[in-house]
């Protein structure tokens, strides 16, 4: 089958590679007929995460038909149309029943790198990197499904791939994103990031009964999108100072919640930007943390940080002064997809919701290459890419 394969940052082939085959009695081999770029792929490209290897398949979000299961698969079979969730999860752990399935016990068979860095073992993520179990990835023909009942969950045929591809994983991330703050009547809630992320975690605040959504980005379509998608309200953060446009905005008192939907790679402004981009190019922090240092500094006292924007390992200069002194509450990781799919895709088939408006372009997988430039370079007005094997 043909594949997208890493070799280094920036060089991704496309490969002929072995098809999937079943190795556990429970797995499920899926047609990928929709997967997509997300935000956290780009940090695989740009070379910041550790563990991967020449070869390896790339991809996570993504969608099919089952074409052959495993003698102990029992809620799946041949035929069905199915979104997958980037995570995978036993579904029978301790985390797995309490709906926490990225720290999965029994998903990731390479914890034994993660203890050191994290203390504990998280679940595997599809291709992204040996960290997170070394599983294939998305950008391919065919994958492997482990644990296939719990991360397979079976779609309306009649509604198009692109309504529900991002199921797959930036919509459930960023409606944790949101669920992680608490949303209460009349809150104001400000969103670091108009990607995809950044805009589901806007609408999802809305739905969870936000009053005011405020997007914070640089790129001009991003943020008309999220003017259009989520009602948001926009900053541009280079014509004017987020923090003080954010005090203007909330009357002084700053947001209720604020939501990092950017992550390690974030763009920050003057020498603060030039320091993290040097640190980071040298290896002295893994992770460029602009975004976190500004909402530490401009959430309201009491107020909530959620954080899913992907952090590899290690940030400097953190304002904990500001944190500890202002009562900020901090909640982040890894989204639970099995826990929110199944109502997202109700929210989708009742015609409630449209994410494939988040897509401003399609390629073949042959093309992947030029997607994962026009993405990162916000080209040709870029902000999300649906790929088809």
């Amino acid at each position: 089958m043909k594949a997208v394969c890493w070799h280094g940052a920036h060089d991704v082939r496309v490969e002929t590679v072995a098809d999937p085959k079943i190795l556990n009695p429970r797995d499920a081999i899926l047609k990928v007929t929709a997967t997509t770029i997300c935000g956290s792929d780009l940090h695989i490209y740009d070379g910041y995460i550790p563990t991967m290897q020449a070869g390896d398949i790339m991809g996570h979000e993504f969608m099919g038909e089952i074409v052959e299961v495993g003698p102990e698969v029992r809620k799946l079979k041949r035929g069905d149309r199915v979104v997958v969730s980037s995570i995978i999860g036993c579904g029978q752990c301790y985390f797995c029943s309490q709906q926490m399935w990225s720290l999965c016990d029994n998903s990731n068979p390479n914890g034994w790198m993660q203890e050191p860095l994290f203390g504990f073992s998280t679940s595997g993520i599809f291709g992204y990197s040996h960290l997170f179990g070394g599983y294939a990835g998305s950008f391919a023909e065919y994958i492997r499904i482990p644990f296939a009942d719990y991360g397979a969950i079976r779609v309306p045929n009649g509604i198009p791939d692109e309504k529900i591809l991002p199921i797959s994983d930036a919509f459930p991330t960023g409606y944790m994103g949101a669920e992680l703050c608490n949303i209460q009547p009349g809150d104001i809630v400000a969103v670091w990031g108009a990607g995809p992320v950044g805009q589901f975690a806007m609408l999802s605040a809305q739905l969870l009964g936000a009053e005011r959504v405020i997007a914070i980005d640089r790129v001009p379509e991003r943020l008309a999108l999220a003017q259009r998608f989520a009602k948001a309200e926009p900053i541009n953060y280079e014509e004017v100072d987020a923090g003080e446009a954010l005090k203007e905005m909330t009357g002084g008192r700053g947001p209720d919640a604020c939501i990092d939907a950017v992550g390690l790679e974030a763009h920050g402004m003057g020498a603060e930007g030039l320091y993290d981009k040097a640190k980071q190019a040298v290896r002295l922090e893994t992770d460029r943390p602009h975004v976190l240092r500004q909402m530490m500094v401009a959430c309201r006292k009491g107020g909530t940080l959620s954080v899913m924007g992907v952090y590899s390992g290690f940030v400097d200069k953190l304002p904990m002064g500001a944190a500890f002194n202002k009562g900020l509450t901090f909640r982040m990781g890894q989204m639970f997809g099995q826990k929110y799919i199944p109502m997202l895709v109700d929210l989708v088939e009742q015609g409630k919701i449209d994410p494939s408006q988040v897509f401003t372009h399609q390629l073949p997988l042959e093309q992947t290459k030029q997607g994962f430039e026009m993405f990162k370079h916000k080209q040709d007005n870029c902000i999300k890419v649906l790929l088809r094997p």
